[in-house]
C-alpha cells in the first residue's frame, strides 16, 4: 500500500549527496544527531544507509506503519511491522540497531551505528485494549502518538476542528504509558488532546513532527500556547521538514523558513525543548505525471498538488543533518546549543521517559 510514508520516487544516494550535502560543512564527530521521527524504510540498501550515517545520524525513531488504519487491521498490521523491521535491522547489523533503552544511543555512537527507536503514529493499534500497550512495549516500540488526523478512541487529531479532547479511554492509555515506559507523541492531535494529554501525563511528551502555527498556519502546526505548556513539563519539540507545514515559497528557496521555525520556538520555550524532527525520507524525491497520479490515487482526500512538492531541495537526501547544521551555525547559535537541539535534548527526554 502506498501512503505519503512509503514512495515510489527516489535516487541513489551518490545523486543525493550531490543533490544536499556537497555544500555543507558536515556535522562535528562525537556529536550527537538524532532525528525524533523520521523515515528508515526497509528498502534503503546499503550504499543509502551509509550515505545517511556518513551525515552523522546517530539515532532516528521510525513509523512502523500506515497510521490511517484501524481496529484489529491496525493491530495485526502493527504486530507485522515490528517485525518486518526487526528482520531489516539484523540484516544490517553492522549498521543498525534496535534500540530501546537510551543506553543505545552511547553504543551507536561508539560502534558507529544508528540508533532505530520504533514510533506508533496513532493509538488504534491498541484498539480498546489497554493490555496491548505492554504487548507492543514488549516488542521493542518505544513510543506512540495518541492520535493520527482525525477522532479514535484517545482523543481528537488535528483535522477534528470540532473534536474532543482526550476521552476517558485515552487517560487510562496515558496512564498505562507513563507505567511502562512508552512515550507519548502528541504529533497530529488537536489542540485540546495536547492540553489535556500534557497535564494528564507524569511524564514528559514529545511532539515529535510539526512546525509554529505563530509563523506559518497550517492545521498541522502547534501553537504557543501548546508549546509552552509541553515545555513546562520537560518536553520537547521536533521541526519537521514538511515545505507546506513551513511556508508557500518554492522548495528552492524555502530553506530559511525552515531555521525561521526552529528559532520562534527556542525564543518562546529556550533551546533545551526543541529538536529535530524531519518527517522526511532520505532518498532524492523527483516528481513526474505518473508519481502524482499515483499519489493522488492512493491519498484521496488527503492529496492537495497545491501542497506538492512537500520537500525543501536543500533538506532533500540522505546528508540532510549536515545542512541543518551547517544553517545552526549561520544564524549564529553557540556549539553547545546546536548539539542540544541536533540530539542532546531528546536524549534527555528518552532518559526521563523510557529510560
Amino acid at each position: 500500500m502506498l501512503d505519503r510514508r512509503n514512495f515510489l520516487a527516489g535516487v541513489s544516494a551518490t545523486a543525493a549527496l550531490s543533490a544536499t550535502g556537497a555544500n555543507a560543512k558536515g556535522t562535528p564527530k562525537g556529536s550527537l544527531i538524532f532525528d525524533a521521527m523520521g523515515e528508515l524504510r526497509t528498502t534503503y540498501d546499503v550504499a543509502l544507509l551509509n550515505e545517511i550515517r556518513a551525515s552523522g545520524l546517530n539515532a532516528i525513531t521510525v513509523t512502523l506503519t500506515d497510521p490511517k488504519v484501524f481496529e484489529e487491521q491496525a493491530y495485526e498490521e502493527g504486530k507485522a511491522a515490528v517485525v518486518e523491521h526487526d528482520e531489516y535491522i539484523a540484516k544490517h547489523p553492522d549498521l543498525l540497531i534496535k534500540a530501546t533503552k537510551t543506553a543505545d544511543l552511547d553504543r551507536a555512537m561508539r560502534e558507529n551505528k544508528i540508533a532505530v527507536y520504533y514510533l506508533f503514529q496513532t493509538s488504534t493499534q491498541f484498539g480498546r485494549d489497554i493490555n496491548r500497550v505492554q504487548e507492543f512495549y514488549d516488542a521493542g516500540v518505544r513510543s506512540s502518538q495518541l492520535t493520527y488526523n482525525y477522532q479514535n478512541w484517545a482523543g481528537a487529531g488535528c483535522k477534528e476542528l470540532r473534536g474532543s479532547g482526550v476521552t476517558e479511554f485515552g487517560r487510562k492509555l496515558i496512564n498505562k504509558m507513563n507505567e511502562v515506559g512508552m512515550l507519548i507523541d502528541l504529533s497530529h492531535a488537536n489542540e485540546k488532546t495536547m492540553l489535556d494529554a500534557i497535564e494528564m501525563s507524569s511524564k514528559p511528551i514529545v511532539i515529535s513532527h510539526t512546525c509554529c502555527q505563530a509563523v506559518y498556519p497550517n492545521i498541522r502546526n502547534t501553537s504557543d500556547k501548546v508549546l509552552k505548556a509541553m515545555a513546562a513539563k520537560g518536553g520537547v519539540v521536533g521541526i519537521c521538514q514538511m515545505r507546506p507545514f513551513l511556508t508557500d515559497k518554492r522548495p528552492d528557496v524555502a530553506l530559511p523558513a525552515y531555521f525561521d521555525h526552529i528559532d520562534h520556538a527556542v525564543n518562546t520555550i529556550g533551546v533545551e525543548h526543541v529538536a529535530i524532527g524531519s518527517d522526511r525520507d532520505h532518498r532524492v524525491i523527483t516528481m513526474t505525471d505518473e508519481y502524482i497520479a499515483e499519489l493522488a490515487a492512493e491519498e484521496g482526500d488527503n492529496f492537495h498538488i497545491e501542497d506538492w512538492p512537500l520537500f525543501i531541495d536543500a533538506l532533500n537526501g540522505p546528508r540532510r543533518m549536515e545542512v541543518i547544521w551547517d544553517g545552526l551555525k549561520k544564524r549564529k547559535y553557540s556549539h553547545s546549543d546546536i548539539e542540544k537541539i541536533m540530539g542532546t535534548n531528546l536524549k534527555r527526554l528518552y532518559k526521563e521517559t523510557i529510560g
